[in-house]
């Protein structure tokens, strides 16, 4: 597939009126900035959430997915310093300010807490130092608002790092492809701990307006889906918050589809030192998805693995597991479901292409849509009992929506966060105010519910505003 020519285009620059900066976001973060760092802000970052559509869970098995930006973002003032050091504030009162030097960038994360919010930020900090020559960066002064829901799977982090990386590239005037610096942003979240794949660094920066994007990884590459008529995709958070960086169950389920693939591999007598995704394997054997996942049921066992067996397995003693299979946050871990997870992310790679290929079909609009909502409501099944990664609150939301939409799934890394499901013109708000009645309203502490519960459509990717 050739990866459309605006993917390999540089972040656009583009010239805001001084009324803009004037009314709305821009005004109170401004202000902010000028309270804290006495001058004005040389320009400014937008980096969108997104919302996975379908596909979670295989992008760190080198599988494809189909997310889309949203209309919620990351947004920043900044100003380059000669002061060789990093100012951070934010219009959250929550949030702790930051000053450290940028030289030395030190991401510090106590074990089993959540990271400070500005931990992500210097994630997309030092992905930028580490391209920089020695002692040519700048510091930067920056003040951060943002409407994305922290810990609802709209990959308000993600966004966080990449508009940091952003930042830091742009006061430093180094100029990037979009698909170079998603993949820059993919790798420096990793400093936080989560092993993630690609998937919200990509489409925060290759989204496009009015179209999910169908992104392939290795390398990385995207390509428009238009979506049918009619459709309306509406978000709703589950009020369970999650932190993928503060647990060890996201990097477990990494763990198990590296497993799994390896093991299957030495079945095999192949080098499965050599495999490190699930899609490896496929390559590998040469099998169609479906072929492949009955390869997975004939040979492992749906009983979970001990951590011994696995060894005897692949003939290697529990150290050399470790180096080979494991992350630091999971080699304490005793037992391992292989044979589910990997189930699960034959039979999600399946349904993506699936996907995009009904989008693409000649179908009716009427048509397309029921079966994306059959597609979608299978990877909710399978997320649930065989990925075991969502929520008794977010099975809730989905079991509300039957009846009312077409398909509802769980979205982002799961144990928490939001759903989203696809409704259509006629019934997205019966279903926005049948959650608020019948989810919400048993939460007589929540407030500004609009903020929880949404419609949406595809936005654009980051953006760089300078006022002309």
């Amino acid at each position: 597939m050739d990866l459309p020519a605006n993917n390999n285009d540089n972040i656009q620059v583009i010239q805001m009126r001084k009324d803009d900066v004037e009314e709305g976001r821009f005004l109170s973060l401004t202000q902010l900035f000028e309270a804290k760092f006495m001058e004005k802000p040389s320009f400014y970052v937008r980096v969108p959430g997104r919302v996975n559509i379908i596909g979670e869970h295989i992008d760190y098995c080198g599988y494809s997915v189909c997310p889309m930006a949203i209309q919620r973002d990351i947004l920043m003032a900044v100003s380059p310093s000669e002061s060789k050091m990093l100012q951070l504030c934010n219009t959250d009162s929550k949030c702790e300010d930051l000053t450290c030097s940028i030289d030395n960038i030190k991401i510090e994360v106590e074990k089993g807490k959540p990271p400070e919010w500005y931990n992500y930020f210097l994630c997309g900090v030092k992905g930028i130092m580490d391209i920089l020559p020695d002692k040519t960066s700048v510091g930067v002064n920056v003040a951060v608002t943002g409407n994305i829901p922290w810990g609802s799977g709209l990959s308000s982090s993600s966004a966080l790092v990449s508009a940091a990386a952003l930042a830091t590239a742009h006061a430093n005037k180094v100029s990037m492809k979009k698909v170079e610096i998603a993949a820059l942003c993919a790798h420096a979240e990793r400093y936080i701990g989560t092993q993630g794949g690609g998937m919200d660094q990509a489409i925060a920066f290759l989204g496009s307006r009015g179209s999910a994007k169908h992104i392939e990884f290795n390398p990385l590459r995207a390509e428009n889906i238009k979506l049918p008529s009619g459709a309306v995709f509406v978000i709703a958070h589950s009020l369970s918050v999650v932190n993928k960086a503060a647990t060890h169950d996201y990097n477990c389920r990494v763990a198990e589809c590296r497993l799994a693939g390896q093991i299957i591999a030495k079945k095999r007598n192949l080098k499965w030192r050599e495999i490190s995704q699930l899609s490896d394997l496929q390559k590998k054997v040469g099998l169609s998805l479906e072929e492949i996942s009955e390869v997975v049921c004939s040979a492992l066992h749906e009983e979970p693995y001990t951590k011994e067996e696995i060894c005897n397995e692949l003939e290697v003693s529990e150290e050399e597991l470790h180096e080979y299979s494991l992350t630091n946050n999971t080699t304490h871990i005793s037992k391992f479901k292989l044979r589910q997870r990997a189930l699960h992310v034959f039979q999600e790679a399946a349904r993506v292409k699936n996907f995009c290929a009904v989008c693409q079909s000649e179908a009716s609009d009427e048509e397309k849509l029921v079966q994306l909502g059959k597609l979608m409501r299978e990877s909710h099944q399978s997320l649930q009992h065989l990925f075991e990664c969502s929520h008794p609150l977010l099975d809730e939301v989905v079991l509300l929506g039957e009846n009312v939409t077409l398909g509802s799934r769980l979205t982002g890394a799961g144990w928490g966060g939001c759903t989203v499901a696809l409704t259509t013109q006629d019934s997205y708000k019966k279903y926005i105010e049948k959650l608020k009645t019948s989810f919400y309203a048993k939460h007589s502490e929540i407030q500004n519910i609009d903020t929880l519960v949404f419609a949406t459509e595809p936005s654009e990717g980051a953006e760089v505003y300078v006022v002309a």
